[in-house]
């Protein structure tokens, strides 16, 4: 059709058509498939995510899923989150009563019904809900449990249309949709449909050739007192932090990355994390492990929701 701009015309089914024919060809085929039962595709920014935790891992793949632009988001947390990697961590909110990660807000809010409200504001919502409770108001499309407890702590599959379990603990299809692997190698971020991930092994992943000496454990039971803070550059033998009169001293050089906030812990609790890479900024953006867990989970919504 000479003259005509290219803007003005569609390729259909070997034929080109103009804008107007288009749309009438295109209205008769949607009705067409309304009388004949078809159901609505669902739209991905419609989709309502719900994201059990908000800690490192969860928040990772709530950034992701944000900036993918599936943008209702709700996440659960308990009354005093554990996390140790607080800088990127939207569980801060509970503290603070908003997180920022990496340039995506998240507000604290009180009742799930304020979830609509801080979506219009372009925030994800974070709710202290140890329950779950939130799944049978909200009735998500999603529920991810990016909880990292390394075992099922009761997720099952008739919560959402897809439910995603990150970590081990959980099995596909048995109690869950899918899982997404989360231990350090060569299958992070995968997506098993059928299985579950690797077992938990309690080593963390190496950095420099070193693993557990980066963490920071609870030797006793008691409440957390800061020595130094969440960014300081610290040598091996430093002084971090008090468990009331216990001392925690750094096993390594290189930058706190990870420091739990000034609350009760148990034996063995993470509280710490020491990167010898020692780059400050490194604290405040997402680690490369939860931006590979975002990436499965990510896949995985688009897998069932993304159909032509």
């Amino acid at each position: 059709m000479p003259g005509m701009p290219l803007s003005h015309l569609f390729f259909r089914e070997g034929a080109i058509m103009k804008n107007s024919e288009f749309g009438v060809r295109d209205s008769k085929i949607k009705e067409r498939n309304q009388k004949k039962g078809h159901k609505k595709q669902m739209r991905l920014n419609e989709l309502v995510i719900l994201i059990k935790g908000a800690g490192e891992m969860a928040s990772g793949i709530a950034q992701r899923l944000y900036m993918a632009g599936i943008k209702k988001i709700v996440m659960t947390e308990i009354v005093k989150p554990l996390c140790v990697r607080r800088a990127v961590s939207f569980c801060e909110a509970v503290f603070e009563g908003k997180m920022s990660v990496e340039d995506v807000n998240a507000e604290l809010v009180e009742r799930f019904e304020e979830a609509r409200a801080v979506w219009g504001r372009h925030n994800i919502a974070v709710i202290i809900d140890p329950e779950w409770s939130s799944i049978n108001i909200l009735k998500p499309h999603v529920v991810v449990d990016a909880i990292m407890a390394k075992r099922n702590l009761g997720t099952n599959k008739n919560e959402a249309p897809l439910v995603i379990g990150v970590g081990p603990g959980f099995n596909a299809p048995n109690d869950v949709h899918v899982v997404v692997e989360s231990n350090r190698g060569h299958n992070l971020g995968r997506t098993i449909y059928k299985g579950g991930a690797e077992p938990y092994t309690g080593i963390p992943g190496q950095m420099m050739s070193y693993a557990k000496e980066r963490v920071l454990r609870s030797p006793v039971a008691g409440t957390v007192k800061h020595i130094r803070a969440l960014g300081d550059t610290v040598k091996e033998g430093d002084l971090i932090l008090e468990i009331d009169s216990t001392p925690v001293l750094a096993s390594i050089d290189g930058v706190l990355r990870g420091l739990i906030r000034e609350i009760p812990v148990t034996v063995g609790e993470k509280m710490g994390d020491v990167d010898p890479r020692a780059k400050v900024e490194y604290c405040n953006t997402i680690s490369e492990k939860a931006r590979a867990i975002g990436g499965g989970v990510l896949e995985a919504i688009m897998h069932v929701y993304n159909k032509p």
